[in-house]
């Protein structure tokens, strides 16, 4: 998806078409994660850019488009621009070390509990 979303529009109040832009979002990224994945993918990961412009906008997370959607209609700005693109992501394996201390702090927890 890549949009200039309005945040004002005549005959529309601003607080609806800011949710109804939202909702658009939220329903794209649902759609895109439900695609089935291709082999040897555990997740779709998402590139996000955003700005008040293609020519300016900039990556974010993907967790950050609410909190700039919300700063951008409270300085009252005329519209945004936004890109969220899927690609498929691997989760990476937890280092050795981090499994065995994990484990060892899980197996000390449990025998505190027995005495």
């Amino acid at each position: 998806m890549k949009k200039t979303f309005p945040l004002q529009r005549e005959g529309k109040h601003p607080d609806r078409l800011l949710e109804a832009t939202k909702h658009e979002i939220r329903k794209y990224i649902k759609r895109e994660q439900n695609k089935t994945k291709p082999a040897g993918v555990d997740y779709w990961d998402f590139d996000c850019r955003f700005g008040s412009s293609p020519a300016t906008a900039e990556v974010i997370a993907l967790s950050d488009i609410t909190a700039r959607i919300n700063a951008y209609a409270a300085d009252k700005a005329e519209s945004f621009y936004l890109e969220v693109l899927a690609k498929p992501g691997v989760r990476k394996a937890k280092a050795a070390n981090d499994t065995q201390s994990t484990l060892q702090a899980g197996s000390a927890h449990s025998h505190s509990g027995d005495a």
